[in-house]
């Protein structure tokens, strides 16, 4: 399968004849999960350990603030989040890093354009190479969107990739410079720390773009785990 195929399932749309495009367009769109976990394949996608058939219950104090933190091989990526703004989302996170369900995978998808300047990460799957299953991965079960009324995504936001209306599962972008999108995806935090992480991974540039011209980072970004703890 070819690079464009591969890459079908979270290409950037202009919405006006869905025109693949290389996401300068403010109504680009960042798909995530299908709604079941992709499964592994040989050249090197990494299988999900876990799934889950529902959304976890409720669990974290949706009153209070929360720290979410990747540790990746490039470094810790910090993220605030309100729960009182995305309960739903801010659980469903505190669950997968608690499950160690992003362990080991890497971000799957950059974009560098003027219109969409984000990584992409989440899917449990995405092993060390890229493979036609890349974006697919997800943790069984969606929820529903958050925090959508006027949502913008400025420099330094983080919110969930979906497929359509309550479709979060596990993947999530981290924007880098001011992005235009649709207020379609649940924005959820905010990058207090290692945004010098996502501008050089941006400045290494995307290893085989597809149609859309993203792709691939070449400076790889793996999540050696996930911690989620009350600010």
């Amino acid at each position: 399968m070819g690079q464009a195929g591969r890459r079908g399932r979270w290409a950037v749309l202009v919405a006006v004849g869905a025109l693949m495009v290389a996401g300068c367009s403010s109504s680009a769109s960042i798909k995530g999960s299908a709604p079941s976990p992709g499964s592994g394949s040989s050249s090197g996608a990494k299988a999900p350990a876990k799934s889950w058939g529902e959304e976890p219950a409720m669990t974290i104090d949706t009153t209070k603030k929360y720290t979410m933190t990747l540790h990746t091989n490039q470094g810790d990526i910090v993220i605030a989040m309100d729960a009182s703004k995305t309960p739903h989302t801010v659980n469903s996170m505190n669950f997968l890093a608690s499950q160690h369900f992003y362990d080991g995978s890497y971000c799957h998808r950059l974009s560098t354009s003027g219109g969409l300047q984000m990584l992409q990460c989440g899917d449990p799957t995405a092993g060390a190479e890229a493979a036609s299953t890349d974006g697919a991965g997800g943790p069984g079960y969606q929820f529903q969107d958050e925090n959508l009324a006027g949502a913008t995504y400025p420099d330094g936001t983080v919110a969930m990739a979906n497929r359509g209306p309550g479709t979060n599962g596990s993947q999530f972008f981290l924007v880098f410079a001011d992005t235009q999108l649709t207020p379609d995806y649940t924005p959820f935090g905010k990058i207090t720390t290692g945004h010098d992480i996502l501008t050089k991974v941006a400045a290494g540039g995307i290893a085989s773009p597809g149609q859309d011209g993203t792709g691939r980072p070449n400076i790889p970004v793996r999540i050696t785990s996930v911690t989620v703890n009350p600010s």
